[in-house]
């Protein structure tokens, strides 16, 4: 098994290879690399091209570097899930596990280029694909974030684990970056 971890997008522009400062790389990702890492599990944590305006070919290009294949683990946060489905969707690619964090599939800003990495059609064979699916979603997510959830699982289900007081899933929301139940996700 190997895990591939998609970051989302910050709000504002971020030097994208400044680790010390980059907000979209940070949360839980580090730990969740750190804890699979001391179980001989091969985590990778992208870092996509200009994050705070993604383009989905820039982003796609990037993540193809990684291995996948039907043994793969793939996690997305927030825009890294926008991502993923539509990767998926896409490449028909066969993986082990999806797992949505946070899931966003309404565009957040009014550009052209944050609606083209948005609006795109959600390939439900997905679930033929994917052997599992999850989305975490919390009691306290934005509108946006709740809509979002509902898309994506009407049309590629999956078990929704929804926590309590996460926002998010950003260390503001949990005030925390150990994300325990995920790895627990991840290693079932």
């Amino acid at each position: 098994m190997n895990v591939v971890i998609v970051h989302g997008s910050p709000i504002e522009g971020e030097e994208p290879f400044d680790f010390e400062k980059a907000t979209y790389y940070k949360h839980w990702l580090p730990w969740i690399k750190e804890q699979l890492k001391a179980k001989r599990i091969e985590c990778e944590i992208p870092l996509m091209p200009i994050p705070w305006e993604p383009n989905y070919k820039d982003w796609e290009k990037e993540f193809e570097k990684n291995k996948i294949d039907e043994n793969s683990v793939l996690i997305g946060h927030s825009a890294g899930t926008t991502f993923l489905v539509r990767w998926l969707s896409e490449s028909k690619k066969k993986i082990k596990k999806l797992i949505l964090v946070a899931p966003w599939k309404i565009p957040w800003r009014n550009s052209k280029i944050n609606k083209d990495f948005c609006n795109y059609k959600i390939e439900p064979s997905i679930k033929k694909n994917v052997g599992e699916i999850i989305i975490f979603t919390s009691n306290d997510e934005d509108e946006d974030g709740k809509k979002s959830v509902k898309i994506f699982q009407d049309i590629i289900g999956g078990k929704i684990i929804e926590l309590k007081e996460h926002g998010h899933y950003c260390f503001g929301n949990m005030g925390t970056n150990e994300f325990p139940e995920l790895l627990e996700e991840i290693l079932k």
